[in-house]
Formats: structure tokens, sequence, C-alpha cells
């Protein structure tokens, strides 16, 4: 069954490899590979992530032209309701942007991009569609490299990002919104050894 929101041409793509054709046509600037498995799981409704990975149309297609010239994914209008959780995301956003690396737009991209995954109620990693916590954790390094020094103890990166919005408030005691829905909750907040 083909989702609502894929072209044809997505379809096609998608019953192949899609991750595989992105790699073909990438630029190898740095992000390539990321955005490629986010792309390629949010098609395959793998993750947390809406068509154009939360992002715009018109940033969606700027983002294919810079890492995937060649491939083009459309994505359809999307109807967006009243977000209530529209200041929270605004704080995680503004978070993120503080502390990007000021090397390449895809820092602006991830930072919407992360901040919309985070909404969701997974492993940060999973919710992006990622394939692994390593990979988040280099996104983190390679884009937000302030933020992701002050992660000493590698603490899970969604557990990681509500904590430094808490500390900014001076709240004591604090957690993701959405960890309450995960299996692994008691992994998370447990001793951080």
């Amino acid at each position: 069954m083909q989702p609502e929101h894929l072209s044809e041409q997505q379809s096609s793509l998608q019953s192949g490899s899609l991750y595989t054709e992105l790699m073909t046509h990438a630029t190898g600037s740095p992000n390539g590979e990321l955005f490629a498995q986010m792309i390629s799981s949010q098609i395959a409704g793998v993750g947390s992530l809406p068509p154009g990975l939360g992002l715009n149309k018109k940033d969606f297609a700027n983002l294919m032209a810079r890492h995937f010239p060649g491939i083009e994914l459309v994505i359809r209008d999307i109807i967006n309701s009243d977000d209530p959780r529209a200041l929270e995301r605004a704080d995680v956003l503004a978070l993120l942007l503080e502390h990007r690396a000021f090397k390449s737009m895809s820092e602006q991209w991830l930072a919407e991009i992360v901040t919309t995954a985070c909404m969701a109620n997974d492993h940060l990693w999973q919710d992006l569609g990622l394939r692994s916590r390593d990979y988040l954790s280099r996104l983190m390094i390679e884009n937000f490299p302030h933020l992701a020094a002050r992660n000493e103890h590698d603490m899970k990166w969604k557990k990681f990002i509500y904590k430094q919005l808490c500390d900014r408030e001076g709240v004591n005691t604090c957690r993701a919104p959405t960890c309450e829905y995960c299996v692994d909750y008691l992994a998370c907040f447990g001793p951080e050894d």
C-alpha cells in the first residue's frame, strides 16, 4: 500500500533501496549519510518523523538539492493543526540553534528535525530513523559540538536535551515529556553509570 504522501516516483524508489539511491547521489557534504538514513526510514514508515522530516517544503527541497542532487522527492502539503507543544518546541529548537557549529545550513535543518523528533515517544535516534544511537551521537558532536561536550556522562540524548532546558529554569528533577511512554523508561532513569 502506498502511503498517502508519496508520489509514484517515490514509491518506486522505496521499493528498491532508497538509502542506496540517495547515497549514490550524495555530494559528500557533512550530514549526507544521516539525512539519507532519516529520509529512507521516514518513507519506509520507520521512526516518528513526518513527511519532509518536519521541514517545510522549501527547506526540504533545498536539503535534497544540496545533499542529493538528481533525486527529487516532493512532499505534498501537510495540513498543520495547532501544536499544543509549540512553546516546548521553540525552547528545544532555540537550545539546539544556540549551540550549532556554524559550518553549514544543514545544522539549521537538523535542529528543526531533531526538535520534531523530540516530540515523539521513543529514543531520539529511533524517532529520527537512524540506524543506531552512535549515529545520533555523531550528529550531535558534529553539528552541536558545545552542547554535545556537556554530555559528559553519555546520558540518553533526549533526556540530556530536556535536562539542559530544566537546568536553565532551575528545575532539579526533569525528564523529557515523552519518556514515560518509552519501554526503556527504567533504564534511562536509573543511575547514569
